[in-house]
């Protein structure tokens, strides 16, 4: 039996955690076993309390003192991953726009010997709904300049629904990860790519979140910006 962690970075998430776990839950089969982490930042809407009162035994929590970012969080769950010998561990949004029938479709093609399987809203054209145009544009054209500036073979370079292969992210060094916003989702994907780990995409439908706001800013988009030119330098000078 394969056993697979769905990591569910939150901050006040209230409004969507409680119908998250189940739909999540819901792809267990006895080949496939799914479990979660909640990786909480002590959100103030009591998003973490809300988790453990479902009591479910294959959902975990990890509650951090305070809101440390999207990278440290996923970098925390991969640890907690390896060292509780899962399979297959996946990055997952709380708020529904990645959504819960993908696992199955991921799981079939890591089980067909992919490293890492990725949910591209640009492998099929642009697969987006309910985004303002402007925050389209900017993560489409996002997507183009980390390709040109890196070399990235991934055309959804920002995509932060994936499913990696353990074995292959132990090889990792976590604790050389330094990005903590969006760019995190750049920097794994580059790490994978140059150690010639099999990637494929996944065409999913992105559907922007039903409850809750966005934890979108410039600081993020700045970060992600300078990030792909370190990835870069340090790709010439064998450092990745």
């Amino acid at each position: 039996m394969n056993r697979i962690l769905v990591i569910i970075p939150t901050y006040n998430e209230a409004d969507n955690i409680q119908k998250i776990i189940p739909e999540v839950l819901k792809n267990s089969t006895p080949e496939n076993e799914f479990s979660v982490l909640v990786v909480d930042d002590n959100s103030p809407d009591g998003t973490a309390e809300l988790a453990e009162s479902l009591n479910i035994s294959n959902v975990s929590i990890l509650k951090r003192e305070k809101k440390s970012g999207l990278g440290t969080a996923y970098l925390a769950g991969f640890k907690y991953a390896i060292k509780n010998n899962f399979d297959f561990v996946f990055e997952m949004d709380a708020d529904f726009s990645h959504d819960p029938k993908y696992l199955k479709v991921f799981i079939e093609k890591i089980l067909e010997g992919y490293d890492l399987v990725i949910g591209s809203r640009y492998i099929n054209g642009i697969s987006v709904l309910n985004w303002p145009l402007r925050r389209l544009i900017m993560s489409y054209l996002a997507s183009v300049y980390t390709r040109l500036v890196t070399g990235l073979k991934v055309m959804d370079t920002t995509a932060g629904f994936m499913c990696y292969r353990v074995a292959s992210l132990k090889q990792i060094n976590l604790d050389e990860v330094r990005s903590n916003g969006y760019s995190f989702q750049i920097e794994m994907k580059f790490k994978f790519y140059k150690r010639g780990y099999k990637i494929y995409e996944v065409p999913i439908l992105f559907i922007d979140r039903r409850e809750g706001e966005s934890k979108m800013s410039r600081k993020v988009v700045y970060e992600a910006y300078f990030m792909v030119w370190k990835l870069k330098l340090k790709s010439i000078f064998g450092k990745i």
